[in-house]
């Protein structure tokens, strides 16, 4: 009996040094149902290895989301489609089979507050995850004042070298302040290096003849919108607001 504990004990110990979560996990308890359905060794280790496969996995998909840094949970399951504006309900099916992030096309969610574009974004973001993409999310004002240190503290290339490698960004809150010249420059440099390679989803509340006023160069507005959008899914989420609908069904 000591023996047996000492060598699981040992087992433990080695898989915990050599990191196989699973097997550590699973191995008495399948020697176990093993040992009753008189399985041979070949198949006890084959239900070992994939035992830690599907833990590894899971762990991996759980790593994906955690380091893409999304503000919250948000999944695509959980949206209620039918309030969805019409534009965002027909092109959905496209965008949730993730076909754009192998092509390097873009997707901007454009329309007023409230109708689920942060959702939509996180939503695809998530599945992005789960299906082993690498993934960063970030709001439009943090992107850039991270630029602006890393600019600062001569660091800028390692952050554009690890920005390019993302095989999706999504920019949340497009429009929400105006930037200075310096700020649009950067900004648009640093889009730019994703342009034709890398999918990006940019949400915004403001229509593309209004972007200039946050850039304040229209030049430089221009140039940016066409890089953005070239072979991008514009998806129109004008419509009613989806927490004005859940204040009043509340309040009923």
């Amino acid at each position: 009996m000591n023996t047996q504990n000492n060598t699981s004990e040992r087992i433990k110990e080695l898989t915990r040094e050599i990191g196989l979560p699973g097997i550590r996990t699973h191995f008495t308890k399948l020697a176990d149902n093993s040992h009753a359905n008189n399985s041979s060794y070949q198949e006890y280790l084959l239900q070992l290895l994939e035992m830690e496969y599907t833990s590894r996995l899971k762990n991996r998909k759980a790593s994906r989301i955690r380091q893409a840094n999304f503000p919250y949970k948000r999944y695509l399951e959980d949206l209620n489609r039918k309030e969805l504006p019409e534009d965002a309900t027909q092109k959905l099916p496209t965008l949730e089979n993730l076909e754009f992030i192998k092509e390097g096309r873009n997707i901007v969610l454009a329309g007023n507050p409230g109708t689920g574009k942060t959702h939509i974004a996180i939503g695809i973001g998530i599945k992005a995850c789960t299906n082993d993409y690498k993934v960063l999310f970030t709001t439009v004002p943090r992107l850039l004042t991270q630029i602006k240190e890393c600019r600062s503290e001569r660091t800028l290339r390692t952050l554009e070298n690890r920005f390019q490698k993302y095989d999706l960004v999504i920019c949340d809150e497009f429009g929400y302040i105006s930037f200075d010249k310096e700020g649009a420059e950067l900004l648009f440099s640093h889009l730019s290096l994703r342009a034709g390679m890398k999918s990006t989803i940019i949400t915004t509340n403001l229509s593309f003849n209004k972007w200039d006023e946050i850039f304040g160069d229209k030049v430089l507005t221009t140039a940016l919108v066409d890089r953005l959008t070239h072979k991008a899914y514009i998806v129109n989420m004008n419509g009613k607001s989806y927490r004005t609908k859940e204040t009043i069904a509340w309040n009923k």
